[in-house]
């Protein structure tokens, strides 16, 4: 695929490049003068094309030029096919005694339109940063050489212009003391009307296994210590309020008892609470799709659910229902209240702190539930950045801590690092409003082709020193994107007749 990068040329200032002999300045008599200078690239050539115009030029019958077109880098140089404007002398001279291959020639006063120059080379990596240079060869009778000079016509920058902004990674606060939870919801079955708990009733066997289970995943693990286990129980709505109250208070009491018999806990460690019936739990139901299939009245059931004439009665909230609905009661009695007497329980226990980036990096991969965000950032600091464990270590912590806005904007910026553009947008809509969460949306809006808009939400951030260097860097892609050089419009003169 053939990629074109125009050149155009303006005039450069006088005394701009000392080091050159010749003289460059406003369009004058006995110059050479250049113009329309354009460089095409492809993937595996370089193209010249530019014009000059002689009809400036005066030069005596036994003067000559010669031109070399060159592309300067350093110590690397390209020099183009030369051509020679001679006075007459020297121009019949030529005719007579140049052999094939010789220089192209004209004669100094007879072009009065530009002439065409046009030349392609092998594209070499210095090349795209090379100056066009014109080197100029005089001389006098019999080829005695006069002046020589190199006359800088171009700098050509074809190099992609790319956007480098600073990424701005916030470092979480450390965690004084890890406290986590892990949350359940058990269903005991008890005999109707009593509290005592029988572990192989019904579903007991598999409902006190669930129990266990979750206590033993932390009490098994010598990373974790238990501070706490609440209990908490439901009983359904049918019955009086009171006796409900009792049996949602003598249940709960009677698992708590049982789980401190199995560990032999402080009396502390485990706390306990009763809802004497589970309203919340019947409304949840009636509203949700199921209800909305099952229950012929279920738009009058959540009205009577909701209905603040019965708060602090719900002995005659819960006979309206049944007198009024006794259709849609008796499902809701045989098969939703009896999950709505269930026992939920939190395991609450801390956590150890690790400062090993080792440490943190093998926890990372067995047990990322463990660590800080804090921890999660001395992992990924610990790596070289852009590289895959740097990239893992965000990954894994927004997907421990999805709702945090740290680690959501963390996550975005080494998205944006290595292109994942859709991952960063997706991530930074739960990156919060601070300075460096906007700072990341305006840097993800550039990134994705929104230049304009991206410098506007830059500048608008106000004194957040990253947002302004962005700003000033993205501006000065935009006003070059087009431009990849130094506009030049020279007229090469000559310094003798």
């Amino acid at each position: 695929m053939k990629i074109f990068v125009k050149i155009l040329l303006t005039a450069i200032l006088p005394g701009a490049c000392p080091l050159y002999a010749a003289q460059i300045g406003d369009a004058d008599f006995n110059s050479l003068k250049v113009s329309s200078l354009k460089i095409e690239k492809t993937d595996s050539r370089l193209y010249v094309d530019m014009e000059f115009d002689p009809s400036r030029l005066v030069m005596a019958g036994n003067r000559e030029v010669c031109y070399t077109p060159m592309l300067v880098n350093g110590a690397d140089t390209l020099r183009m096919k030369p051509f020679t404007i001679a006075g007459r002398n020297r121009y019949y001279n030529h005719l007579r005694n140049d052999a094939p291959g010789a220089p192209a020639l004209y004669r100094a006063g007879e072009m009065d339109s530009p002439m065409r120059y046009r030349y392609d080379a092998p594209l070499i990596p210095w090349m795209e940063t090379a100056s066009v240079v014109i080197a100029t060869d005089e001389y006098g009778c019999c080829s005695e050489p006069k002046e020589m000079a190199d006359v800088p016509v171009a700098q050509i920058d074809l190099t992609p212009k790319t956007f480098m902004p600073e990424y701005s990674y916030v470092v979480p606060k450390a965690e004084a003391v890890k406290m986590r939870s892990i949350s359940a919801r058990a269903y005991i079955d008890f005999p109707v009307n009593k509290t005592q708990i029988f572990p192989s009733y019904r579903r007991n066997p598999s409902e006190l296994a669930k129990i266990r289970a979750t206590i033993d995943s932390v009490r098994n693990d010598e990373n974790l210590s238990i501070t706490n286990i609440h209990i908490k129980g439901y009983a359904s709505p049918e019955g009086s309020y009171a006796n409900n109250a009792r049996l949602a208070e003598g249940r709960t009491a009677t698992l708590a008892d049982y789980v401190r018999g199995l560990y032999h806990f402080d009396a502390s460690v485990i706390t306990t609470s009763f809802e004497p019936e589970d309203w919340a739990g019947l409304r949840e139901y009636v509203a949700s799709p199921s209800g909305a299939v099952m229950l012929t009245n279920r738009d009058a059931l959540l009205t009577l659910i909701t209905d603040p004439f019965y708060t602090g009665d719900d002995d005659a909230r819960e006979a309206a229902i049944r007198k009024r609905f006794p259709k849609d009661y008796k499902f809701l009695l045989t098969e939703v209240y009896p999950g709505l007497r269930h026992s939920d329980y939190d395991v609450n226990y801390t956590i150890r702190s690790y400062t090993d980036p080792k440490e943190i990096i093998a926890m990372m991969r067995t047990a990322p539930q463990n660590l800080s965000l804090q921890e999660f950032f001395v992992a990924a600091q610990s790596q070289e950045p852009g590289s895959d464990l740097y990239n893992e270590a965000f990954e894994i912590a927004v997907r421990m801590y999805p709702d945090d806005a740290i680690a959501n904007l963390n996550a975005a910026c080494s998205a944006m690092q290595r292109n994942d553009l859709k991952s960063a947008e997706r991530y930074l809509t739960k990156a919060g409003d601070s300075d460096e969460a906007q700072y990341a949306r305006a840097i993800l809006a550039a990134k994705q082709g929104a230049k304009e808009e991206a410098v506007k939400q830059l500048n608008n951030i106000g004194s957040y020193a990253p947002a302004q260097e962005s700003a000033r860097q993205l501006q000065h892609v935009m006003d070059n994107e087009n431009s990849n050089f130094k506009m030049l419009n020279t007229e090469i003169k000559l310094n003798s007749n």
